[in-house]
């Protein structure tokens, strides 16, 4: 099994690991097990979240690796109730004391929450948090073209990344390029569509040729087509399938069959619709 990780490089110049490890829905007490399988099988790029509640068990896991903090990305995001400049400052502070870092190395804003219209005011303490070098990217989660527009009309800090619901039933094509026209990475949050794709037939004969799961199929999907990519499981062997992704591709026909398999599935809200 290979597990040299290929990196996409940020529009800031911050390389990221394409394909990373999270940890949505792991019970604390069960993350730092997780997180440590995850690290030794490979993986360097850990993706939680403030409103998880497992900053802590990723912390531990970190910790206890030996890993030098400089082979790992960490990823967190800032919850919806803690949006606006000064909540947004408190927050991250406490996201780090949870993890026990210094610096993450990409902070989120988890939803544009546009009801609550506080996502200008976040991004602003997110600036600030950039320029003291406290984060390394900025970016944000599950904002749609309106949300991206109205953030770059009123900040000159363009986001790094957008972490969006992504996989083969809702393939996010108009949004996929509004990022590429803007140098904003595309990010991909419930990669197999929470096993929805992996009985789809285009994908399970692609699957059935190649020797491989149909989610090994998916994740491998998501790195050819450029996307950074976070897989979670709780299983060590899942953990380690997942990441064995790396040692083979797919031909132009076997990724036109998968794109004719978009459906606009949704396996979370949408994004105009959750505050």
């Amino acid at each position: 099994m290979s597990t040299t990780v290929p990196s996409v490089t940020l529009n800031n110049g911050v390389r990221m690991p394409q394909l990373g490890f999270g940890v949505f829905q792991v019970p604390d007490q069960e993350t730092a097990a997780a997180v440590t399988t995850a690290l030794e099988a490979g993986y360097r790029s850990i993706d939680t979240a403030a409103i998880y509640g497992n900053e802590r068990g990723v912390g531990q896991a970190l910790a206890a690796s030996g890993l030098p903090r400089e082979e790992l990305f960490v990823t967190t995001k800032l919850w919806n109730a803690d949006q606006g400049y000064d909540a947004t400052l408190r927050a991250f502070d406490d996201s780090l004391d949870r993890l026990g870092l210094e610096q993450v190395d990409l902070y989120l804003i988890h939803w544009p929450a546009p009801g609550r219209d506080r996502y200008l005011d976040s991004w602003r303490a997110i600036e600030r948090l950039a320029a003291e070098g406290r984060i390394r990217a900025a970016g944000v989660s599950n904002f749609q073209p309106a949300h991206l527009t109205r953030l770059l009309e009123h900040s000159a800090l363009v986001p790094a990344v957008n972490q969006i619901e992504l996989h083969p039933a809702l393939q996010q094509a108009e949004l996929r390029a509004f990022h590429a026209a803007h140098g904003i990475a595309t990010e991909a949050w419930s990669p197999l569509a929470q096993g929805a794709v992996l009985d789809d037939p285009a994908i399970t004969a692609i699957a059935e040729r190649t020797g491989r799961s149909a989610a090994q199929v998916v994740l491998r999907w998501h790195l050819q087509l450029g996307n950074l990519v976070i897989p979670k499981s709780v299983t060590p062997a899942r953990i380690r399938q997942n990441l064995d992704v790396l040692d083979f591709a797919l031909t132009d026909e076997e990724l036109a069959a998968i794109a004719a398999t978009d459906r606009g599935l949704r396996t979370g809200p949408h994004p105009d619709e959750l505050d």
